[in-house]
Parts: C-alpha cells; sequence; structure tokens
C-alpha cells in the first residue's frame, strides 16, 4: 500500500521560510511525478508544484519565485523549499502523487504565516 508522509510544517512569521518533506513509500518503483497542494481556511484545495522523475517542474504563478519542488537522492522523496512567506500562504500543505492507476494524498502539514 503506498503512503506518503509529510513533514516540516509549522509556524512562521510574515517573510520568513520552510522546508516541506515528503517521503513516499509501500512501493519499490520510482513514482513519475509527485507533487504538493494546499488547502486555506475556507478554499479548495489547489496546486502549488509538481516534480517528474526528470526533474521537469512545474510551480504556479502565485508562489513562483518563492517556492522551489525539488525531489531527494532518496526515492519517492519531494521537498518543498517556502521562502518569503505570506500570510496568504497559511494552509494545509498535501504532498500527492499517481501510482498505478490510483491518485494517493498524504496526511497532510500545517504552514501558519503570522506575526
Amino acid at each position: 500500500q503506498v503512503q506518503l508522509v509529510e513533514s516540516g510544517g509549522g509556524l512562521v512569521q510574515p517573510g520568513g521560510s520552510l522546508r516541506l518533506s515528503c517521503v513516499g513509500s509501500g512501493t519499490s518503483f520510482s513514482f513519475a511525478s509527485m507533487g504538493w497542494y494546499r488547502q486555506g481556511p475556507g478554499k479548495q484545495r489547489e496546486l502549488v508544484a509538481t516534480i517528474t522523475l526528470s526533474g521537469r517542474t512545474n510551480v504556479v504563478d502565485s508562489v513562483k519565485g518563492r517556492f522551489t519542488i525539488s525531489r531527494g537522492s532518496a526515492k519517492n522523496t519531494v521537498y518543498l523549499q517556502m521562502n518569503s512567506l505570506k500570510p496568504e500562504d497559511t494552509a494545509v500543505y498535501y504532498c500527492n502523487t499517481q501510482f498505478s492507476g490510483r491518485v494517493y494524498w498524504g496526511q497532510g502539514t500545517q504552514v501558519t504565516v503570522s506575526s
């Protein structure tokens, strides 16, 4: 059974930085693509960034230049480096992948940007 586990969330002041991590398990195969989504208070879940196995990235405009997605050296590991955080970045951040015809989500990690 594929599982995704996120870590790294927390409380940070505006302008600060956080690094989220996601580790996937449950398969000997590498995920072709992994991504980060977020869901703010009273909002729908939205895409933040994705990265393919070859390293091709897609980052949404609202965080471009501030957030960087990367894959770790360990299989099925992905990171989200978040800099210059703003209060509107406050959300639960979810790791995501698709494998063998199914979509998998992590449990989410809370990021709160507040002074």
